[in-house]
């Protein structure tokens, strides 16, 4: 089996699934959507529940994922065992009414057999004990050997695991999949099988075969669609594939252990107590990139406190490491260098990711001397006392006074033998809020949380008036940080601006924000964000880079002309594609969404397949028809009714005021929109559609790219054509002849290679005629034969037992330092006797390996090429009992 990477294992699988027609989607975020019954995301088929239970329509019903998934319920073991991980990625298939038992049982023995190569001697499933049918399948079907096959049952309490059911609702059998990872990590028991504890067989795949409804107390009605769940651990999956001791030792996972090591200028494996922490750290870390990348923020409380606490208990081994500094940063480098491959936003999101880690680290640093020392003072007059639990109003003391974390107090004191009253500690949490509740006013809005913007006096407002202006002088009338009103905000500071009128669009109706500058003076505020806030106001967000701001200043705002011109021409062109979607696809089209900025545009319509070629080529033609007309663009104010007898177009299910703004685009276009838009069509320059996908049942996705965002994907396109040809060694335009030229050579050299190595093979074999013997009346050959691969061998194989006539064949090489075995009977022999798998079995031990096969052909391997004499020499013995 060839020792594939963590980044190769993940494409193999999905594109394997692609090949027998599954989508392959990408990963769901770490965070759920519309699922408030999970913090975070903790199995393959979380994300996908809505498909499963019929509440959304999936976008193809085979589907693939390699999902990413954090669980916390065994974070006090992380590090202590070699085996516990918080951050893990799950590989699965997945059928909603499609696909059953046969297929989801056949593909994952071709995966596992003939794409990542794993030995099916190796291989022993598993199934529910009264799932006859997959008993037959894996029997019947695939071949596996009826006593291979383990049956789980269900205990004293009705409990199964390979039975996956959870109350009430869709069920049914499993059916795992172990591979024997040898002796070597086994427990040395005489009755060591499938299902013991050891780390001997390790389950590599789990397919769940929902096929019922159970009603919760032991009843079960088939359902009429049956799905497919199927989770494989890509770690676990890694673990074997490489042949390692665990997760901690895989590629991606190493590299990160080896930089801890780096860093802590010490090395694994050499004392127990800093093993402890570098697997600590190097789970941790992995954990706290992927959730900082979905979004996820440390704070204290749900999803940001698990981030926050994995990140602190991170930072504090690190110290235990004598890791000088803040680390976990520059540590977060190293996880997404090796995990971008299969999640590329990690790379572009590693600006963010690094801050952010720095940040809480550095605030955990500041608190973490203070609190350890109080902490020691505490230890030492308990030890006085002979006491061995810290009571709970110290340790409240150390959160509420240093804001020293109750997780990390009990962690030092657990490492010294001693505990924390936690109840204590609780009661006394209960009395403090119960205080600040008594002494708050009243702070929710609208049942929504508050925020600094809820302070702001109501009476004040906002207007909008860059419709046709671009900068703007008006007063400041409210500054906010993020947590306060001020009347001021520094060179450095970050916060809001708020005045009485504005240049800047906010966003709003699928279109971006204008950004730019607000100036007072020689100082600057560079807005980043626009956003509409309640009560009419408009805040604009950003940071002092130059100076300070004051409230009561008279500022001048400036608006990115840039920014705002190529957002008008994706957005303008957006008026235009609809209906052009409208005159090649048919008037059931109707926007379901948008998104606009200065680089690109987004369309979302009604409709229920995916376009054609030819359709969207048409839709393109339309559009940029448009654009060269020149089609003036009109803006007009008018009544809702007015707008209607003109046929502008509306949204479906939109409110509109008593005024609405009409864009009209020629007589080609005329819409509802109180967006931003070029004067004329021309200005968009040109369209092109880069995709279009499904998003949702009966929903479509264009996006598309105009004027300067569509010339920078045309040069890149071209950096990359160049590219190819200097590596094709070719002119561009001779680009596809040079590659199929290329193509019919590797087919050339391809063929020549066979035919080589099969003449080398025949001059290894030698003098064949003399080592020819005769054991009971069947001819039998068996010889070494030098640098030859299975390949090699196979073909050999066919032509001696061509020279032999009849009789059995056996022929052993090393390449590399690996032992490939083969054996061949023909029919005379295996009518006396002769079984190729068993005699194979029986000799790879003296190679140090195993394998079998067929009666009439079987190979191994093995990695002992100093036994190949040995193996050799004993087919004699092995023939002479099995000939009859």
């Amino acid at each position: 089996m060839q020792k594939y990477g963590v980044n190769e294992l993940r494409r193999m699988y999905l594109q394997f699934f692609e090949s027998k027609d599954h989508l392959a989607m990408k990963s769901f975020s770490l965070v759920p959507h519309n699922d408030n019954s999970l913090l975070l995301i903790n199995a393959g088929m979380a994300p996908l529940k809505p498909y499963f239970t019929g509440q959304e329509i999936p976008p193809k019903r085979r589907v693939t994922t390699c999902q990413k998934c954090v669980r916390t319920g065994d974070i006090e073991n992380v590090g202590k065992t070699a085996r516990h991980l918080t951050f893990f990625e799950m590989l699965g298939n997945f059928s909603f009414g499609d696909y059953f038992k046969h297929e989801a049982i056949a593909w994952s023995w071709e995966f596992l057999t003939k794409v990542i190569g794993m030995e099916p001697e190796r291989l022993y499933p598993s199934i529910y004990g009264e799932d006859e049918e997959a008993y037959d399948i894996w029997t019947k079907e695939i071949g596996v050997p009826g006593e291979k096959i383990t049956r789980f049952y269900r205990d004293e309490n009705g409990e199964c695991d390979n039975f996956w059911e959870h109350g009430a609702g869709p069920c049914g059998p499993c059916s795992e999949i172990y591979y024997d990872r040898g002796e070597k990590y086994g427990c040395g028991k005489p009755d060591c099988k499938v299902g013991c504890d050891c780390d001997r067989f390790m389950e590599v795949w789990n397919n769940v075969f929902t096929q019922f409804n159970g009603d919760g107390h032991g009843g079960y009605e088939e359902l009429q669609n049956k799905n497919i769940d199927t989770g494989m651990g890509l770690e676990r999956l890694a673990v074997v594939v490489q042949d390692v001791d665990s997760v901690f030792d895989i590629d991606t996972m190493k590299a990160i252990r080896d930089r801890i090591c780096d860093m802590a200028h010490t090395q694994y494996q050499i004392d127990d107590e800093k093993d402890v922490s570098i697997r600590l750290i190097t789970d941790h870390i992995r954990s706290s990139t992927f959730l900082i990348s979905d979004g996820v923020m440390p704070s204290n409380e749900g999803r940001g406190y698990v981030l926050r606490r994995l990140i602190r208990r991170a930072a504090r081994h690190g110290r235990k490491l004598g890791i000088d500094g803040a680390f976990l940063a520059e540590l977060s480098k190293t996880v997404i260098s090796e995990s971008k491959d299969g999640y590329p936003e990690l790379e572009e999101k590693k600006e963010f990711i690094l801050n952010v880690l720095n940040k809480e680290e550095e605030q955990f640093n500041k608190t973490i001397d203070q609190g350890i020392a109080i902490l020691n003072e505490m230890q030492e007059a308990m030890a006085a006392k002979g006491q061995k639990e810290l009571s709970g109003a110290d340790a409240f003391k150390l959160y509420d006074t240093y804001g020293f974390p109750l997780d990390i107090t009990t962690e030092i004191l657990e490492e010294k033998g001693c505990t924390v009253d936690e109840e204590g500690f609780k009661k006394f949490m209960e009395e403090q809020k119960d205080k600040a509740r008594k002494a708050r006013k009243e702070t929710n809005y609208m049942g929504a949380e508050e925020t600094v913007y809820q302070q702001i006096d109501p009476a004040i407002t906002s207007k909008f008036v860059g419709y046709h202006n671009l900068e703007h002088d008006s007063k400041i009338t409210v500054l906010t940080t993020e947590t306060e009103l001020v009347d001021a905000l520094t060179d450095g500071q970050a916060g809001t601006v708020i005045v009485e009128e504005t240049p800047f669009y906010a966003t709003m109706g699928g279109q971006k924000a204008d950004v730019g500058t607000i100036l007072v003076g020689d100082s600057e505020f560079v807005v980043e964000d626009t956003v509409h806030l309640q009560g009419g106001k408009i805040g604009h967000i950003g940071k002092v880079t130059k100076g300070m701001i004051k409230k009561g200043d008279t500022a001048t705002l400036k608006v990115c002309s840039k920014n705002r011109l190529d957002t008008g021409k994706n957005h303008s062109a957006t008026h235009l594609l609809q209906k052009a979607l409208r005159q090649v696809l048919g008037n059931h089209v109707e926007q379901k969404g948008s998104y606009v900025d200065a680089e690109r545009l987004r369309f979302d319509f009604s409709h229920f397949s995916a376009m054609t070629p030819e359709e969207i080529a048409q839709v393109e033609e339309i559009v940029n028809d448009q654009i060269s007309a020149s089609l003036d663009v009109v803006t007009e104010e008018m009544t809702l009714e007015e707008a209607k007898n003109t046929g502008a177009m509306a949204l479906f299910g939109e409110k509109y005021g008593d005024k609405v703004r009409v864009v009209k685009m020629g007589d080609f276009s005329t819409e509802l929109c109180g967006g931003t838009h070029v004067a004329n069509t021309s200005v968009i320059a040109s369209f092109k559609i880069i995709s279009e996908s499904g998003v949702a049942a009966g929903v479509r996705r264009i996006e598309a790219l105009t004027s300067t965002g569509l010339m920078k994907y045309y040069d890149n396109i071209e950096k990359e054509l160049n590219a190819a040809a200097k590596a094709a060694k070719a002119e561009p335009e001779k680009l596809e002849k040079k590659i199929q030229s290329m193509q019919e050579e590797i087919r050339a050299l391809q063929s020549e290679n066979e035919k080589l190595k099969t003449k080398l093979a025949n001059e290894a074999a030698g003098d064949v005629d003399s080592q020819i013997q005769e054991i009971a009346g069947v001819k039998v050959l068996a010889m070494s034969v030098p640098e030859v691969d299975m390949n090699g061998l196979r073909t050999l194989g066919d032509q001696m037992k061509e020279k032999i006539g009849e009789g059995v064949v056996v022929l052993a090489s090393a390449v590399g330092g690996k032992v490939s075995l083969l054996a061949m009977a023909t029919n005379d022999a295996m009518k006396h006797g002769a079984h190729a798998g068993n005699l194979i079995k029986a000799i790879a031990s003296e190679v140090g390996g195993g394998g079998g096969g067929r009666p009439n052909m079987a190979q191994a391997g093995g990695k002992n090429p100093a036994g190949i004499d040995n193996a050799i020499a004993k087919v004699k013995e092995v023939l002479e009992g099995q000939l009859k």
